[in-house]
């Protein structure tokens, strides 16, 4: 972002200390240093150029001008204007936000054009007065706060409540706002019927600020959410190995609504652990199991997503390595909460509200704080150790693995399907070939695989089978029949049988 330049008006003597206080404190303070940069006349170095015109130059360059008015008049031109009046006056005629300190509490020592001077700008903005340069600090502070807060540089409400800015109506995409509708009506009796327009929901979930989209309502139905907001991507790797190394393997970095990002991120981890396959003994579908539990891998992603700072230039992070799962996201805890905690029946302190909610609605999170507490029961219940969180320079989660425990859990074992396997049939497609049993639709086929994303999954799955011919569809003239089901051909029965 682009420095908002003040100009701090006066070089006469009787402000010499102020100025420089002023001055050293602006540029001092992390909050206004993050946002302004100050000129003071004193600053400039010796130049081949009249004062005069040094000065009013930089009130044209300037954003806010700043002006000290005291006593003095200040040395008058030919014209009979000092610097001081010359700077306000081509401040207000080219439209500069004008900030006017007035020293001393009354103008009776003052010299005539000065009091002139102070009541013609007070006709025209509110004036402050100080006596000190401890007033005159107090004073700028609360006026450069209030720009700030104006300009919605700053904000006082949750991240996801504020404006996203440059975002319109038009950046919101209506059959997403639709699709959470169906889903938040089936998952949690949402209230509004299902006739509902986009605009009746979003403003239901208060994702409006001013009649313009939130940055929840771009994170959640964004046509392009990453155009606005950079960094709410996901960046997904696998290592071979327990460290980050380079070349990586697999790397993939996810863009869209925070509902696609998460359903593609667990995805992409299902599709590199370890599943194991069971007989058919007592069902005509195998039993699989991961050998980490999806529920698991999902609520990790979510908080990530849920509770992350976006305000700051990270992504969220999931790597992938031969002994552990990690989750990082750029935030922190938020008070009262901490690690200790998390492994404790806790609040909901949720760091973006209006995301949670949505998240929640959808059947994405649980309220109550409930997360990290299933985490943990789930991967005892699988033989895991228990999730590990830590602060570092953010918020990680690790999980660690353990393969074998997955051909535990479905008992009798007909094969293992783990990470990659070269060649046209690859580990996605070999795993979507031991759960399809007779005719399936795609979604059984999803379901069966705990995957979520349709993207994703077509075009991880579903298409390469279908490339690779061990799978044909039902209805081939008709590839987008809502009839449409998948069956093993018979080059595909002969892999599934071990004869390829």
């Amino acid at each position: 972002m682009k420095p908002i330049r003040i100009f701090i008006s006066s070089v006469q003597k009787e402000f010499a200390e102020e100025r420089v206080a002023l001055r050293d404190y602006l540029r001092g303070d992390p909050l206004f240093q993050r946002f302004y940069d100050v000129f003071l006349f004193e600053d400039v170095p010796a130049i081949d150029r009249r004062a005069d015109k040094v000065y009013l130059h930089e009130v044209e360059r300037c954003d806010i001008y700043v002006g000290l008015f005291g006593k003095d008049y200040g040395m008058e031109d030919e014209k009979g204007y000092s610097p001081t009046h010359r700077e306000f006056d081509l401040a207000t005629r080219i439209g500069k936000h004008r900030l006017i300190f007035v020293k001393d509490a009354d103008d009776s020592g003052k010299v005539p054009k000065m009091q002139a001077l102070i009541k013609a700008t007070g006709e025209q903005v509110v004036r402050r007065r100080f006596v000190s340069a401890a007033e005159l600090i107090s004073a700028i502070y609360g006026s450069l706060v209030q720009y700030l807060d104006e300009h919605e540089l700053i904000r006082s409400a949750p991240f996801d409540a504020s404006f996203c800015g440059n975002a319109t109506i038009a950046d919101l995409d209506d059959e997403k706002i639709h699709t959470f509708l169906s889903r938040a009506r089936l998952g949690r009796d949402f209230p509004l019927p299902k006739e509902s327009t986009a605009m009746e929901v979003i403003t239901h979930l208060n994702l409006l600020d001013k009649e313009r989209p939130s940055n929840a309502a771009v994170l959640l139905f964004g046509r392009q959410p990453q155009r606005f907001l950079i960094s709410s991507e996901i960046k997904c790797a696998h290592f071979h190995g327990i460290e980050v190394t380079k070349p990586i393997p697999f790397y993939r970095i996810y863009k869209g609504t925070v509902f696609d990002i998460v359903d593609q991120a667990v995805d992409f981890v299902l599709s590199k652990i370890n599943l194991a396959v069971g007989t058919r003994v007592l069902s005509v579908q195998a039993p699989v199991a991961y050998e980490i539990p999806p529920e698991v891998i999902r609520e990790a992603i979510v908080n990530a997503v849920a509770h992350r700072d976006y305000t700051s230039n990270g992504s969220v992070q999931v790597m992938l390595f031969a002994d552990r799962l990690e989750v990082w996201n750029p935030g922190t805890l938020s008070p009262p909460l901490t690690i200790a905690k998390l492994r404790k029946p806790h609040g909901s302190v949720p760091c973006n509200p209006l995301l949670a909610e949505s998240l929640y609605l959808t059947k994405y999170i649980e309220r109550m704080g409930t997360g990290t507490g299933d985490m943990i029961k789930r991967c005892r219940d699988v033989g895991l150790e228990e999730p590990e969180f830590a602060l570092t320079d953010g918020f990680v989660v690790t999980i660690r693995r353990k393969p074998e425990l997955a051909f535990k859990a479905v008992g009798g074992i007909t094969g293992e399907v783990t990470g990659e396997v070269t060649g046209e049939v690859t580990g996605e497609v070999q795993r979507l070939l031991t759960v399809l049993v007779g005719e399936m639709k795609r979604t059984d086929i999803q379901e069966a695989l705990a995957l979520r994303h349709e993207d994703h999954f077509r075009a991880a799955y579903l298409i390469p089978a279908l490339t690779a011919s061990v799978i044909e569809m039902t209805i081939p003239d008709k590839p987008t029949s809502s009839k449409q089901k998948y069956r093993l051909t018979e080059k595909g029965k002969r892999f599934v049988e071990g004869g390829e």
